[in-house]
C-alpha cells in the first residue's frame, strides 16, 4: 500500500479566479487516483492536526519568526498578497501549516516503512525563501521536511530532487549551507525565477543544477539523469530522498516550455527508485489539470510496480 497524505482542507487556500495554482489541481489528482485500476493499492491518510505536533517549531528552523507572523497577520486581516503572484486568503495560514504537517507525516511514513509516500497538499513551497514567500509559495515544505528528517534516528544525509520546471530558489537558498543536505534541480532555463545556473554548486558542493532548454523532451531528461543526477545523488548516499514533484514540465502546461508527456514522469520515478526506495514525493507545480493528474498517476504507478 502506498500512502497518499491528503485533506480537503488543502482546498481552502483560495487564490482567486484564473490563478493557476488553484484548488482544482488537487481535486483532479484525487479523482484520477480514486478511479485508476490500482486504486485499492493506495492508503489515504489525513495529515496530523497542527495542534498535535510542533509544526511552528519545525517551520522556524527554516523561516524567520517575522515572516511567519506576516503570513498569519495577512490571513487574519482577510487576505492579501505576498507578491503579485502569491495570494494569502483568510484560511491560507492554517492551511499552509497543515501542508507542512503533511510533509512531516510523509517523512515519518517513508522512514518507518522504507517505501515511498506521496503528499498531495498545497500551497507549494519551493520558491519561498527564509523571510519571504513568492511564486505561489508560502512555506518551504521540502526544506522543512529535510531539516525534520535529519533529527530522526539513523538519518544522517537527506537529498532533495526538484523536477519542477521552475528552479526551487527558496529550497536551494535554505539548504545550500547545510553539509548534510544535497539539493539537485533540473529546470527550464532561463525561466522564473531566474536562478539555478550550473555554476551554483552550494557551500559544500552539495548543489547540482541542471538547466534545461525550452522545448526539451524526455531524451534530454534521461541523459541528465544518467550522466549527472544519478551519480550525484548516489555519491551523496541519502538516507531519505525528498522529491519536489512539480509537473509543469509537461508539454500542455501553460506556464513553461518543456515538452515532457505524463508517462515520462514514470520514467523519472524509476530512475529515482534505482537510488533508494525511501522517497517522499511532495506536490509542487503543474497547472494543466489533465496532464497534472496523469503525471501523478505515472509517478505513483512506477512506485507500485516496483513494490509489487
Amino acid at each position: 500500500m502506498l500512502p497518499v497524505i491528503y485533506s480537503d482542507e488543502f482546498l481552502l487556500h483560495e487564490t482567486g479566479y484564473f490563478h493557476p495554482e488553484r484548488p482544482e489541481r488537487l481535486t483532479a489528482i484525487r479523482n484520477a487516483l480514486l478511479a485508476c485500476p490500482w486504486a485499492d493499492l493506495l492508503s489515504w491518510h489525513k495529515p496530523t492536526p497542527v495542534e498535535k505536533r510542533s509544526v511552528l517549531a519545525e517551520i522556524e528552523q527554516v523561516h524567520s519568526p517575522h515572516y511567519i507572523d506576516v503570513v498569519r497577520q495577512i490571513a487574519n486581516r482577510g487576505g492579501g498578497y505576498l507578491d503579485a503572484d502569491t495570494p494569502v486568503s483568510p484560511r491560507s495560514y492554517e492551511v499552509a501549516l497543515l501542508a507542512v504537517s503533511a510533509w512531516l507525516d510523509g517523512v515519518d511514513y517513508v522512514l518507518n516503512t522504507r517505501e515511498p509516500a506521496f503528499v498531495l497538499a498545497r500551497p507549494p513551497g519551493h520558491h519561498a525563501v527564509r523571510d519571504r514567500g513568492m511564486g505561489f509559495c508560502l512555506f518551504s515544505n521540502a526544506a522543512i521536511a529535510a531539516f525534520y528528517a535529519l533529527k530522526q534516528p539513523n538519518v544522517k544525509q537527506v537529498a532533495i530532487l526538484d523536477w519542477d520546471v521552475h528552479h526551487g530558489n527558496g529550497t536551494q537558498a535554505i539548504v545550500e549551507t547545510h553539509p548534510n543536505i544535497a539539493y539537485c534541480s533540473l529546470h527550464e532555463f532561463p525561466q522564473y525565477p531566474g536562478t539555478g545556473a550550473a555554476s551554483e554548486q552550494g557551500f559544500y558542493q552539495n548543489v547540482l543544477n541542471v538547466p534545461i532548454k525550452s522545448g526539451s523532451t524526455i531524451a534530454i531528461y534521461k541523459a541528465a539523469f544518467e550522466q549527472q543526477i544519478i551519480p550525484f545523488l548516489t555519491n551523496f548516499q541519502p538516507d531519505l530522498l525528498i522529491i519536489s514533484a512539480g509537473y509543469d514540465a509537461n508539454s500542455d502546461d501553460p506556464l513553461a516550455g518543456i515538452s515532457l508527456q505524463p508517462q515520462d514522469y514514470g520514467t523519472l520515478t524509476t530512475y529515482c527508485l534505482q537510488i533508494t526506495h525511501q522517497i517522499l514525493f511532495g506536490l509542487e507545480g503543474g497547472y494543466d489539470l489533465n496532464a497534472l493528474a496523469q503525471s501523478v498517476l505515472a509517478t505513483i504507478s512506477a512506485c507500485i510496480s516496483v513494490s509489487c
